[in-house]
């Protein structure tokens, strides 16, 4: 089943993000090499696609698990968690409907 998976960035954590981004992107390859990523990336703090120094207010990831433990248990091992960037995950089921 299809989760989707919301991180919200606490205030100050840009350059924790930056430094945790490799991990969190190697994560997120190998979802998608297992044909199990939907779609993720992250939202900007500001309505521009580059947000320089306003970082960004979090994240959203969309992805197969088994289940929802397995999810949130994905999510809580995600490298931005450690880093201290999320100050909050939210984890719940997604039904794809289009396209």
């Amino acid at each position: 089943m299809w989760y989707v998976i919301e991180g919200y960035d606490g205030a100050g954590v840009l350059a924790a993000r930056q430094a945790a981004r490799a991990a969190h992107l190697e994560r997120l390859q190998a979802l998608l090499e297992q044909g199990r990523l939907l779609l993720a990336g992250p939202c900007p703090a500001i309505d521009a696609e580059d947000p320089g120094a306003a970082g960004f207010s979090g994240s959203v990831v969309i992805a197969n698990f088994p289940d929802l433990e397995a999810a949130r248990a994905w999510a809580d091992a995600d490298p931005y968690v450690a880093a201290g960037v999320y100050a909050r995950v939210d984890v719940r089921p997604f039904r794809k409907v289009l396209p």
